[in-house]
């Protein structure tokens, strides 16, 4: 059975690419982050997501990018709420985190060398991305460049492929097309400001994203709202 490496975080995204790796035939390899985010429940979620696609292994990786801050999700900083975005490219959200896709990706490709593996899932997305310059294609077409002639896989001819399968989707066909692949979306969680029991606070950019998603996608939104 192949196996996979996939970025887990516990959201839509990340759960859609593990029903896609799973429906596909890889043997799933999950591996999330705790790394200083406010919303560290996403963690339980990815956890719940993990022992329900009945993954090899869950991996979870703990560093601190809280250590050079930059960002909502790693600071005290107030979260945005009720925004619009502008749509301009360079309209990025103080929830971006610097570098945190570089960073995360390199820990999967690191694993993926260790167990043999070709293949990396992320849930990267170019359409609803919020404005972040490490979710576009240009982003990981570079990557993956960069990942063959880092590797001894790479350089030995077994290098790793980057797959972005959700990069030109909407939410909402991400959504409809994890529910054809059997996606608990019950399971995850997308909020950036969450309250102290894990409600969704129903107004930051991601919990606006994702009750757009499901009434584009015409699904029953699961998500539990403080």
């Amino acid at each position: 059975m192949k196996k996979a490496v996939i970025l887990l975080s516990g959201g839509i995204d990340s759960a859609t690419c593990c029903g896609i790796a799973r429906r596909d035939g890889y043997e799933l390899y999950t591996m999330s982050f705790r790394y200083g985010q406010r919303h560290y429940v996403e963690l339980e979620a990815a956890e719940q997501l993990a022992r329900y696609f009945n993954v090899a292994y869950h991996s979870v990786v703990n560093i601190d990018l809280r250590a050079f801050g930059g960002s909502a999700l790693t600071s005290e900083t107030a979260i945005p709420k009720n925004r619009v975005p502008s749509g301009e490219e360079n309209d990025i959200p103080v929830t971006y985190v610097p570098a945190r896709n570089t960073i995360f990706l390199s820990f999967a490709l690191g694993w993926a060398e260790v167990l043999d593996s070709r293949d990396i899932f992320v849930g990267v997305n170019a359409v609803d991305y919020s404005g972040y310059p490490d979710c576009r294609p240009e982003f990981i077409a570079a990557y993956q460049n960069m990942a063959r002639l880092a590797t001894r896989a790479g350089v030995e001819g077994r290098g790793v492929t980057i797959h972005a399968p959700l990069q030109e989707l909407s939410k909402g066909e991400i959504i409809r097309l994890g529910d054809t692949c059997g996606v608990d979306y019950a399971l995850t969680h997308s909020c950036y400001d969450p309250a102290p029991d894990g409600g969704a606070c129903g107004e930051c950019d991601s919990c606006l994203i994702r009750k757009r998603g499901f009434e584009e996608a015409g699904v029953a939104d699961p998500t539990r709202y403080a």
